[in-house]
């Protein structure tokens, strides 16, 4: 049966951008946490006090927290009196044109790897960004493996050994360890009682609210979350695709149209990656393709963005002779090395598959290329000497490191700047185009 827990261990299933910040400030705030990961190396440096993920002021919280002795790593789960589950919820790709579908083999082999050292009491919380219906589908896969245990069902008032939550994290990359504490937390248990197991572990270390409703509004809640920045990017997307068709200034359209007191446009951008806007859209459309048409259009309008990049780029080397092509930024988003569903990568990607010419790849957030761009020959460069070298500049993450440059690095060169960094070298005013020895320097989105 069900009893107070006391929350004195904490075991966290996923050391990866969301789990290894959680374990970290879990141990912070006193507790005794088990990181849980299969890589090896992964476990290896965090044992070390090491990292093998950017993220701001982790480095020092971690090795802390592993020389104070409340943070530990290893490779299987082990006894705790809470399991928090932060494991990727990539998509399968299917036949093309079909719609992608949630790849939930990761949370299942999670809870079947922490389901044999669970004892009456525990509480496991799924953070994993998930389609709705999961948190259930996890207590029936830990039924099936523990059936020695009773586990909660859908709103269920029934006794339970097994207490099952979801609460999706909502952190910013870059600023992950202030948001997990500051940020509100939407808590779905599987029941009453489990929402109230929740939110007295959270209370342990967020000082945001804790908001309480059921496990399948909670899901959606973070999907809808993403689904609406998601459709909000596809229209700047959108207007920069016909603001370039009627030879107009994409950057002086938004910045006009956002005096309007009640408008608030996005900037234009090469598309839309990382784990979860790129993603989370999908879920939706997944579960209710009839009914989440304009969901599905702006997912097309952001995943078709890069090819019209590349499209560009291929236009303008295709009047130059033997170019070098040097493209600016990897990841997803500035100042973080996190290169999953980048839009970045998959245009240095694809200009390295389809020209036959010299490609530099710029990121200053990482140690090596990716081996994808090293098999395809690309070759990675510092800022300068790129920038020196480089015929053709194609702008795809405004980290700091470039906004520290001026317009004059990118004199007698074609540019292609997808981020709107010139406008902003130039405090905010476009300026006239300027021309050099190897033709007209663009501003092309």
């Amino acid at each position: 049966m069900s009893r107070k827990l006391p929350y004195s261990r904490v075991s966290v299933v996923g050391l990866g951008y969301i789990g290894l910040p959680t374990a970290a400030v879990l141990a912070a705030h006193g507790i005794d946490v088990i990181g849980v990961d299969i890589s090896k190396e992964a476990v290896n440096a965090i044992n070390a006090g090491r990292i093998h993920i950017v993220e701001p002021g982790l480095a020092a919280l971690v090795q802390r927290a592993v020389g104070a002795g409340l943070l530990r790593a290893a490779e299987k789960p082990e006894a705790a009196e809470v399991f928090v589950i932060a494991v990727p919820t990539p998509f399968l790709q299917d036949t093309a044109g079909a719609t992608p579908t949630p790849d939930l083999n990761y949370i299942r082999a999670a809870a079947e790897s922490i389901a044999p050292v669970l004892k009456p009491g525990d509480l496991v919380i799924l953070e994993s960004t998930s389609p709705v219906g999961t948190t259930e589908q996890m207590s029936q896969w830990l039924q099936s493996a523990r059936g020695d245990l009773v586990f909660p069902q859908r709103d269920t008032n029934s006794p339970v050994d097994i207490h099952i939550a979801h609460c999706p994290e909502r952190v910013l990359p870059g600023r992950v360890l202030e948001e997990l504490v500051e940020n509100d937390r939407i808590v779905g248990g599987l029941s009453a009682a489990c929402s109230d197991a929740a939110v007295a572990f959270y209370r342990r270390f967020v000082r945001g609210n804790c908001i309480v409703t059921d496990a399948r509004t909670a899901e959606l809640t973070k999907l809808t979350e993403n689904a609406f920045r998601d459709t909000n990017i596809a229209f700047a997307n959108e207007m920069a695709l016909i603001c370039n068709h009627l030879n107009i200034d994409v950057w002086e359209l938004i910045r006009l149209a956002n005096r309007h007191p009640r408008v608030d446009i996005l900037n234009p951008g090469p598309g839309v990656g990382g784990h979860c806007i790129a993603v989370d859209p999908w879920f939706i459309v997944s579960s209710a393709p009839e009914q989440a048409q304009l969901i599905k259009q702006a997912r097309t309008v952001n995943d078709t963005r890069p090819t019209y990049i590349v499209e560009q780029v291929q236009r303008v080397v295709h009047s130059l002779k033997n170019p070098v092509i040097a493209c600016l930024g990897l990841a997803f988003k500035p100042d973080i090395d996190d290169l999953r569903e980048s839009p970045a990568m998959q245009i240095t990607l694809q200009l390295a598959k389809t020209l036959c010419c010299e490609l530099l790849a710029v990121e200053p957030n990482i140690h090596c290329l990716p081996r994808t761009l090293v098999e395809l020959a690309v070759e990675f460069a510092d800022l300068d000497s790129a920038l020196a070298r480089a015929d053709v500049v194609v702008i795809l993450v405004d980290h700091k490191e470039f906004l520290q440059l001026n317009t004059t690095h990118f004199s007698h060169k074609s540019v292609i700047d997808t981020r709107g960094l010139l406008p902003r070298l130039d405090n905010g005013e476009r300026g006239e185009p300027q021309r050099g020895s190897r033709g007209l320097l663009t501003d092309t989105v």
